[in-house]
């Protein structure tokens, strides 16, 4: 049995859903994650369109993937009051979104949501926290009505604030690992993030990163493999705390030069993908 290994599809106005679900087979993918802008695509997501081309390529799509209007990927304050559902004038707005989105992709069979939370406080008495945390129960209830598990994407949070927010929500909140997040934030290593999480794991960016240095807002995203992540052993790890995958390869450029990186990620992991 092996490790099914997907990629990234992002859907916009513009986007030829059947072309993205042919391109992604053409490449040899079985699985995908599914992308969108929730502000920009909330009335023109074309959930059957996508339904369809997922049939048809015979790509299994193993969770929506949210992004929102204005958030900025960086460690600075700019990050902090744009990323997720943390900063509290964009929380309800977004979880609104997010549960509109749920239901339509339950529509189509989508059995989970993935996306940034953003920078969870440390303390877990902080008043900012303590909101947060009733917001995000009622929001993971919602898609638990709808059969769907919501993963946290790493990156913004430590591993150990994550898993105790996990916990105080319950059940149904698990994880989507991006070992490459981690290192851009500068928060965890990922061997380190996979024993505090690695139970709560359902899901895996395939992407690779250099730490960033004191000075830098981010760290520096790089092909899988020439980087500071460990695919070998990180995939061990995971296997060993029960994780079946899928992997999903992400290289956040455009181009040509991100179908080649994506074909060298999938030849660099085929090897480690044997349960």
């Amino acid at each position: 049995m092996k490790i099914k290994l997907g990629v990234m599809i992002l859907i916009t106005e513009k986007t030829d859903i059947k072309e993205s679900f042919r391109e992604a087979a053409e490449l040899g993918m079985r699985s995908c994650q599914v992308s969108c802008n929730a502000e920009h695509m909330i009335d023109k997501l074309k959930t059957k369109d996508i339904k369809k081309a997922s049939d048809e390529f015979g790509i299994e799509i193993s969770s929506f993937f949210l992004t929102f209007e204005g958030q900025i990927y960086n460690r600075t304050e700019e990050g902090i009051s744009t990323v997720g559902f943390i900063p509290v004038q964009v929380r309800a707005a977004r979880i609104r979104l997010a549960e509109k989105f749920s239901d339509m992709i339950y529509e189509i069979g989508v059995k989970s949501i993935t996306s940034h939370i953003g920078f969870i406080p440390n303390d877990e008495k902080s008043p900012l926290y303590l909101r947060f945390i009733p917001a995000m129960k009622k929001f993971v209830a919602y898609c638990r009505r709808n059969g769907q598990l919501f993963c946290f994407e790493t990156g913004q949070e430590l591993p150990s604030t994550l898993k105790r927010t996990i916990m105080d929500i319950g059940e149904h909140a698990y994880v989507n690992l991006d070992p490459a997040n981690l290192i851009l934030y500068g928060m965890a290593h990922p061997l380190d993030a996979v024993e505090i999480l690695g139970e709560y794991v359902r899901g895996m960016h395939a992407k690779d990163a250099l730490w960033p240095n004191r000075d830098e807002s981010l760290g520096i995203e790089v092909p899988v493999g020439k980087g500071e992540v460990d695919f070998p052993l990180l995939i061990s790890r995971l296997k060993e705390k029960g994780f079946q995958g899928p992997i999903t390869i992400e290289r956040e450029i455009t181009g040509q030069q991100q179908k080649q990186d994506i074909l060298e990620a999938k030849n660099f992991l085929q090897p480690y993908l044997y349960l």
